[in-house]
């Protein structure tokens, strides 16, 4: 029987999962078998996720469960993403319990993040529909490998997005991310013209595989092209990690030299991270005032009207703009979301898109 969630296309024998390790075949059903369940709660500052453009300052409850579908050697959340041990969903949670405790903490969203929202469908839109009807946003942190019918029904439930372009090589994907490019591009443009979801990318540059100046070109210039200048881009910083220890993180000036290529390619919105960087992570207007200053997750000046206007010329900012910015800084919050009345997280049928 096969899973249609994604190009993995899996098929599956009875009791066996696919690649993602949480998606399974039960009889003549896909189940999810980690409905429910997840590593860990915590509330971070929105930036993190990074979305720049998305309620500036303010905490948003972020979750993840366990697999991917993705086999990336350089993961940065392997132990999660790559987990197969059933240990590591060792937090429950109902999509209300979650969505009334984002409320009562003060989190102007939900995200679905640490490991690929994609492999965990119906939980998370199941999870985005409580946060709505709580007055709350939903956000999906994604790599953006996913089918086209799975990719329409996910989205429907989300109102941000953060995607993954983890370089502009079909080759990079296949050796390194065991995946493909033009399924990735197909999302991008999916949400960027297709939708109301507020999408920003992120690009992890990688010492000597895809850090050249070519291609941080040709990925500036298509997204100039296919997606507009408008649309925020994120590059940033690699550590040693899972399988690429041997790779050295990215020096601070790889990042600052991709950023120069990318507004020379005439992106507007280009931002540095996981670097000490405040110059690359300050959001400026088309006027040249410098309206959101950021030092790491902390807003040390804000000139943004309620509405997402420069306080200097007036024109608006690209994004999501909901009063004030928040103060929620750079604190990372574990949180505990009372245990579900179930005792074991209940396998559901997904969707058929």
């Amino acid at each position: 029987m096969e899973c249609t969630v994604c190009p993995r296309a899996c098929r599956l024998r009875e009791g066996q999962r696919g690649l993602c390790f949480v998606r399974a075949r039960r009889g003549d059903q896909i189940v999810l078998t980690s409905y429910g369940r997840s590593s860990g709660f915590c509330i971070d500052p929105i930036e993190k996720k990074p979305l720049n453009h998305f309620l500036p300052g303010a905490p948003v409850l972020s979750f993840g469960t366990a697999g991917c579908n993705l086999a990336c050697r350089f993961c940065q959340n392997w132990d999660i993403s790559k987990s197969r041990e059933i240990d590591t969903l060792s937090s429950q949670a109902e999509p209300e319990a979650l969505a009334e405790t984002a409320k009562r903490l003060g989190c102007k969203s939900i995200a679905f993040t640490y490991n690929d929202p994609t492999v965990f469908l119906e939980y998370a839109a199941d999870c985005a529909d409580a946060a709505r009807e709580a007055g709350l946003k939903a956000v999906a942190v994604s790599a953006g490998y996913i089918n086209a019918p799975a990719r329409r029904e996910l989205y429907s439930h989300m109102d941000a997005a953060n995607i993954d372009l983890k370089a502009f090589t079909e080759d990079f994907y296949r050796k390194i991310a065991f995946a493909s490019l033009k399924t990735v591009l197909d999302t991008l443009e999916y949400l960027i013209h297709d939708t109301d979801v507020w999408t920003e990318i992120t690009t992890l540059l990688i010492p000597g595989h895809n850090d050249s100046d070519a291609e941080i070109a040709a990925e500036s210039a298509w997204i100039a092209e296919h997606l507009g200048p408008d649309v925020p881009l994120h590059f940033t910083a690699f550590h040693p990690d899972f399988k690429m220890r041997d790779v050295p993180p990215t020096p601070p000036a790889t990042l600052r030299r991709a950023r120069r290529i990318a507004q020379d390619a005439g992106l507007r919105y280009v931002y540095t991270g996981n670097v000490h960087d405040p110059q690359g992570q300050t959001t400026t207007c088309v006027c040249g005032e410098a309206l959101i200053v950021r030092d790491w997750y902390r807003i040390d000046r804000y000139a943004v009207s309620d509405s997402g206007q420069c306080s200097g010329c007036g024109a608006r900012v690209p994004g999501v703009f909901d009063g004030p910015a928040g103060d929620w800084g750079p604190k990372r919050q574990p949180i505990r979301i009372a245990a579900p009345s179930y005792r074991t997280a209940p396998e559901t049928t997904p969707r058929r898109p």
